[in-house]
């Protein structure tokens, strides 16, 4: 059985060999993406996210909304751009990625603690624990760009 695993990790190892240097660039894309639309997304919604910040408590809810809107969209561009200047820029390129992933750290424990913070990965309803995964899912790729940058 372990031959037959050996020879499949083998034939797969050999298929995508080729993508390896691509894998790390598309977690960046996909963040980068991901919460560049976030945040350009609250634009539309401004007023109810700013309502639903006042109901959390949160001071100052309408400049809050603008910062957490701009702050993932520019978070989203920061990861991109960080990996398209590595060859070019490889200090700035490497700080802005680390920056931007801060940033991703930041609102995202920020967005589990004021937003999502009835919400479990093992309690809820499936539909409150499928989302709450998505939450955890971006704070890790922003954690993981932290500690590795463009490493």
């Amino acid at each position: 059985m372990e031959q037959v695993m050996e020879s499949i990790n083998s034939f797969f190892n050999k298929l995508f060999s080729p993508f390896y240097k691509y894998a790390h660039f598309l977690l960046r894309v996909t963040l980068g993406i991901s919460f560049f639309l976030h945040g350009f997304g609250k634009f539309k919604v401004i007023d109810g996210f700013s309502g639903f910040l006042n109901s959390q408590g949160i001071l100052f809810p309408k400049l809050m909304t603008y910062l957490v809107a701009w702050g993932e969209m520019l978070a989203g561009i920061g990861i991109i751009i960080g990996g398209l200047l590595i060859k070019s820029l490889p200090v700035l390129a490497n700080f802005l990625t680390r920056l931007s992933s801060l940033g991703v750290i930041v609102i995202m424990i920020c967005a589990l603690i004021i937003a999502h913070s009835d919400w479990s990965v093992f309690i809820g309803d499936r539909g409150k624990v499928l989302f709450a995964s998505e939450q955890l899912f971006l704070l890790t790729l922003g954690l993981y760009f932290f500690v590795k940058g463009n490493d």
